[in-house]
């Protein structure tokens, strides 16, 4: 088995006492943990990847229409005026 940079090996019996500390460790330090029986690789605890929430249609209906949004208001625009002004 080839170890990555960012793994360690610890036994079976040490994994069983430290468990909550090694999930901890694993997640707050993104390193993986081959967890081994007589010497041999068993398992591998890895942290798992962070899932983002979905940003589109988050603010789905928090927002307000007041008054009418499509008739024109009268104001001329600055590229509606002729450029002789």
């Amino acid at each position: 088995m080839t170890m990555a940079r960012n793994e360690k090996t610890i036994g079976a019996g040490e994994f069983k006492a430290k468990c909550l500390k090694l999930l901890d460790e694993v997640k707050q330090q993104h390193k993986e943990i081959v967890i081994t029986k007589r010497g041999k690789p068993v398992a591998r605890l890895v942290p798992l990847a962070e899932e983002f929430p979905e940003i589109f249609g988050r603010m789905k209906g928090t927002g307000e229409i007041l008054g009418d949004i499509v008739s024109p208001i009268g104001d001329i625009w600055n590229a509606e005026k002729d450029s002789d002004d």
